[in-house]
């Protein structure tokens, strides 16, 4: 790939971002197959060059006069950086094709473990012998996939798909005993929904733009609201779900104050309002409340929330130390053994969630779906909160602080840790409201 000349009468923004453009359209560069020193050889040394690591991810950044580039890479591999997206001036970038299609091993060895093979296609591979790399790449339901005789042996794209909508743990056994969240109002705070998606939208109270209108769907609020609600992958799949859609990144500094608000909100809002129109559970998938300005105010919503019989659940390690699981493609999902600890987990966390080597909702349309790989913080805690609304149809009185302390007592004891059980919960949670109504009983 040549270096292109970059001189003429126009400004070096405009020429740059067209050679990009250009290059993009003849297929010169491509998402997902396109390397940093590549980019850097077809257009030179950038203006600047950012890296910063995210989880377990390296993101680089290159910037050039009217051209910024996002490259990504797992930081325990030494595949070279790839591009994840280009913005080019104001007219955006128009790809040679909309898929994007490997040519070779070397193109399935440098892609990264989070975006996977979504939208990717495999099928001029031969992948008998690609275990490992198919163990760890996320796929969805546009990859476009080999025939069968040069898939591994027993690589079954669809049947993951299918088996990784099961919530896991019992959770699908509580649902056939009618314990499926109904009668219960949850609110989700999250990037903008595909809003008709099969796995939620039957169940959509309302839907509310916190200043993102217009904003197309992005593929964290979907898994969240699928994970949380989801008809096949949810695990309070009755719930009504009241959603509040944001843009991270869009403010200049980061502040609870926005959360902080719509909590407020809520909380406002439910005086008078009664059955699912009554919101019980707030589920955030964001951890950072703990280093942004304004936490001592966050932590006074969270008191008044608590108080008013309402259960915030966050990332937030302040709050509750849980970390994630990945499930055993060969074992129960209803089996608390056949887990692993995910990424996102230490020795040291108390509580334990199913995360990883699941399916969730995807952006692409209303039946699109991803069996993610990695899992994160972001899936566990709407798993959470959709437990928390199955405790609250069992006994509405509940105090949320109960049921922060019940997930904790109740938890599987594995070789892992402490594995969240979600039959043990609710049976405690059922033991609670007993006690509570023999109190009652024995005071009158």
């Amino acid at each position: 790939m040549g270096r292109v000349d970059v001189s003429g009468d126009a400004t070096e923004g405009t020429r740059t971002a067209g050679l990009v453009r250009a290059a993009a359209r003849e297929g010169r560069i491509v998402r997902r197959r396109t390397t940093l020193d590549e980019l850097k050889a077809l257009l030179g040394p950038p203006s600047q060059e950012v890296s910063a690591q995210e989880g377990w991810q390296q993101r680089i950044r290159l910037i050039y006069p009217g051209v910024e580039a996002v490259f990504v890479r797992d930081s325990w591999r030494t595949a070279p950086p790839i591009l994840l997206y280009v913005t080019a001036g104001d007219h955006g970038v128009e790809w040679q094709d909309s898929l994007v299609v490997l040519r070779d091993r070397q193109d399935l060895e440098r892609l990264d473990s989070f975006w996977g093979l979504e939208g990717v296609s495999v099928a001029a591979l031969d992948l008998r012998n690609e275990v490992e790399e198919l163990a760890r790449l996320t796929f969805n339901t546009a990859t476009v996939w080999p025939e069968a005789s040069r898939l591994p042996p027993g690589f079954d794209p669809q049947a993951l798909l299918q088996q990784g909508q099961n919530p896991g743990l019992g959770v699908r056994g509580l649902h056939a005993e009618g314990i499926d969240g109904r009668g219960i109002g949850l609110a989700i705070i999250d990037q903008p929904l595909v809003r008709d998606h099969r796995e939620y939208a039957h169940r959509m109270a309302r839907y509310g733009d916190l200043g993102v209108e217009g904003f197309p769907p992005q593929m964290h609020g979907p898994a969240v609201a699928s994970i949380a609600v989801g008809k096949m992958c949810g695990v309070a799949p009755r719930a009504a779900l009241h959603y509040y859609a944001e843009m991270w990144g869009m403010r200049d500094r980061q502040t609870c104050r926005p959360y902080r608000e719509v909590v407020e909100s809520i909380l406002a809002g439910n005086r008078g309002a009664a059955g699912d129109q009554r919101i019980r559970v707030v589920s955030i998938s964001t951890g950072m409340f703990s280093q942004w300005e304004d936490y001592a105010e966050w932590q006074e919503a969270l008191a008044r929330a608590a108080a008013q019989g309402v259960l915030v659940v966050t990332c937030d390690p302040d709050w509750l130390q849980y970390g994630t699981l990945q499930r055993k493609e060969s074992a129960d999902p209803d089996d608390p053994a056949g887990y692993v600890r995910g990424l996102y987990s230490t020795p040291h966390d108390v509580l334990y969630v199913p995360a990883a080597n699941r399916t969730i909702a995807g952006r692409e349309g209303p039946e699109a779906y991803t069996y993610d790989r990695t899992g994160g913080m972001s899936w566990a805690a709407p798993y959470l909160a959709g437990l928390a609304v199955l405790a609250f149809q069992i006994n509405p009185e509940l105090d949320p602080a109960v049921i922060v302390r019940l997930w904790q007592e109740t938890a599987t004891k594995t070789e892992v840790g402490p594995v969240v059980s979600p039959t043990a919960f609710l049976a405690a949670v059922r033991t609670a409201q007993a006690s509570a109504s023999a109190g009652r009983v024995d005071e009158q």
